[in-house]
């Protein structure tokens, strides 16, 4: 799989008669240290997930509970849609990769983990400027 690529990953999930247990752990299950968590919730019927992409920062996302999907543009320009809906799996999202949210079931609950802090500076959050940015990309090889 080409790690420039978003991708799905699986996630270990230990089982007993107590319920079952995940583990997101670096480098066994995550391919990079996790430096930041945040959870997206309550988000209403309908509603999309304003997409943005980063220079740097990578991510994993995680359904918790429920479901969403994810599309993605890579910097090849590929788009792919992904649903997910399994808390043991997750799926990578590369830097230089444009991605939305959107299907929420009631009572979801994304986890998303990056590979950064916060920084607004990495944001690309205009699609225009991340299709420029990816087709001058392409221009350069």
């Amino acid at each position: 799989m080409d790690s420039n690529s978003p991708h799905l990953i699986d996630i270990v999930k230990i089982s007993d008669p107590r319920g079952n247990l995940s583990v997101l752990q670096h480098p066994s299950s995550l391919p990079f240290e996790p430096v930041r968590a945040y959870w997206i919730h309550d988000v209403p019927g309908g509603m999309i997930r304003d997409g943005h992409a980063f220079y740097s920062a990578q991510e994993v996302i995680v359904a918790l509970s429920g479901s969403f999907d994810v599309t993605t543009e890579d910097s090849t320009g590929k788009t792919c849609r992904f649903t997910l809906s399994r808390a043991n799996q997750g799926l990578l999202i590369p830097a230089m990769t444009w991605r939305e949210l959107h299907n929420f079931a009631t009572n979801s609950v994304a986890l998303i983990v990056s590979s950064t802090l916060f920084d607004e500076v990495d944001y690309i959050r205009d699609k225009s400027q991340f299709d420029s940015l990816i087709t001058n990309d392409d221009d350069d090889e």
